[in-house]
């Protein structure tokens, strides 16, 4: 197997228990969902990735993703399910 040369760490190990890997990130062109959202998240969190490094892959804004971090810190993954916009909107 042929491991690409990184400067930072290759996995993390989440509060739930499970281990996320630079290969569990989803592709630069991928359809949006909560569970995706929140792995990128994570991943910048644990610093997987860097924050800068995800807004240009994943071609977002720096207050779309910004959004994202405050809904998983106060409400969890729940929060970045569309059909869950306008509820947590409103909190």
């Amino acid at each position: 197997m042929f491991l690409k040369k990184t400067t930072g760490p290759r996995t993390a190990h989440l509060r739930d228990g499970s281990i996320l890997t630079l290969a569990d990130l989803p592709p630069p062109d991928t359809r949006w969902v909560a569970s995706r959202k929140a792995v990128v998240v994570a991943a910048v969190e644990h610093g997987l990735l860097r924050r800068d490094e995800a807004i240009t892959r994943y071609d977002l804004t720096e207050e779309e993703f910004d959004a994202w971090v405050q809904a998983v810190a106060r409400y969890g993954r729940n929060a970045l399910k569309i059909t869950q916009l306008q509820k947590f909107r409103q909190l």
